[in-house]
């Protein structure tokens, strides 16, 4: 199966780019993004996925604002990996690690939207995450991110929001490899774990620099993957260093205090400490402005989950009130708040991603659902 990308002189292995070269059903290539208002009015969040072993390709778009999330889903056969099209929903590269665009024209669910991502800062490796349970490899994937800000308009439930670069940040985050996605496996010894994840993610934006963290830990609070930059911002997208940033100042080990909602998995205030190789540590002070389901965008969500089947071409529309959620349902575990974050003298605004399900022993978590007392 020849794309696009064959013309191109890219090749890792003997088959074309659009070929695998591992023939793990779970092998993926994700587009991920968030946008934020300074002050959290709003937050929204993107996504586009290809399963080129399920032949499939699927995307989201969710806005969170006046205590109502609203969402557009959309999945079809997938085609040339070039084609990042489903549907009214596209993704453009305008200029590889520095600018896109996503517009969805207007459809039946009545969301529509035209945005553009300008890069504040070069791109950043988060290095490979791989990890292994019972022999069996359950992740094995590489990101990066990105620091920007977002200008254009969002349209929703006959409403407009202008998006204003001087006041919505964000992040892309690029990520390929094998990762479990939504449907569930069948066959063969079930496993002799219960399922466990903990993670926590947080970019932030201040004023000349922005900071990143991301730390993933086992039931005993033991680390399998974490990293920490600081990394400049840039006034202009032209002062962007072309693909990674030569600055960048890697941590040396990062900490993390959290408190808890009660009965909930979500933050109530949250201390990020980054731990550099010298230096006194940067410790980052977090307070939650507004809470965004990732269900929106298909992270464990019932219907819409990441790699379905859906049909040739399906798009949807939800929407929910927030306070009616059931915090402890499986399908709203996974968030992100957006924070307003200190550090010292200094002011930012970014968020926090919090995936928490099963035992947790330092945060009182015994079972796969129960909330913090």
């Amino acid at each position: 199966m020849l794309s696009k990308f064959d013309d191109y002189p890219v090749h890792q292995t003997a088959e074309p780019i659009a070929i695998p070269a591992n023939s793990d059903r779970n092998v993926y290539d994700r587009y991920w993004f968030n946008g934020y208002a300074r002050d959290g009015e709003f937050y929204f969040g993107i996504g586009l996925g290809v399963y080129p072993n399920r032949g499939i390709m699927d995307c989201g778009f969710s806005i969170v604002r006046d205590g109502e999330q609203h969402a557009f889903h959309a999945s079809r056969r997938m085609g040339d990996p070039t084609d990042t099209e489903v549907g009214p929903f596209k993704i453009e590269i305008l200029e590889p690690m520095r600018s896109c665009r996503l517009r969805i024209e207007p459809n039946e669910t009545g969301i529509d939207c035209d945005l553009t991502f300008t890069g504040r800062t070069a791109c950043i490796e988060e290095g490979r995450q791989t990890l292994r349970r019972g022999g069996r490899l359950l992740m094995d994937s590489t990101r990066f991110a990105q620091f920007g800000r977002w200008q254009g308009h969002i349209r929703y439930a006959g409403q407009t929001v202008k998006i204003d670069a001087t006041r919505v940040f964000g992040t892309k985050d690029r990520s390929w490899g094998v990762r479990p996605v939504g449907e569930p496996e069948a066959g063969g010894a079930p496993s002799s774990e219960l399922p466990h994840i903990f993670f926590l993610w947080s970019p932030i934006h201040w004023d000349d620099f922005c900071t990143h963290f991301i730390r993933f830990e086992d039931q005993q609070g033991h680390c399998w993957h974490e990293g920490g930059v600081i990394v400049p911002a840039y006034e202009s997208v032209s002062q962007i260093p072309a693909v990674e940033e030569p600055k960048i100042e890697h941590m040396a080990s990062l900490e993390h205090n959290l408190v808890y909602e009660k009965g909930t998995r979500r933050a109530r205030s949250a201390q990020l400490t980054m731990v550099p190789k010298a230096g006194e540590k940067h410790v980052i002070e977090l307070e939650p402005l507004i809470c965004f389901r990732m269900k929106g965008i298909g992270y464990t969500h019932p219907e819409w989950s990441h790699g379905l089947w859906k049909g040739e071409l399906v798009i949807a529309g939800e929407s929910w009130k927030c306070a009616d959620l059931d915090e402890l349902g499986f399908d709203n575990l996974h968030i992100q708040q957006v924070m307003r974050a200190r550090m010292g003298d200094h002011e930012g605004v970014g968020v926090m991603e919090q995936l928490a399900i099963g035992a947790h022993d330092r945060y009182g978590f015994k079972e796969l659902f129960d909330g913090a007392e």
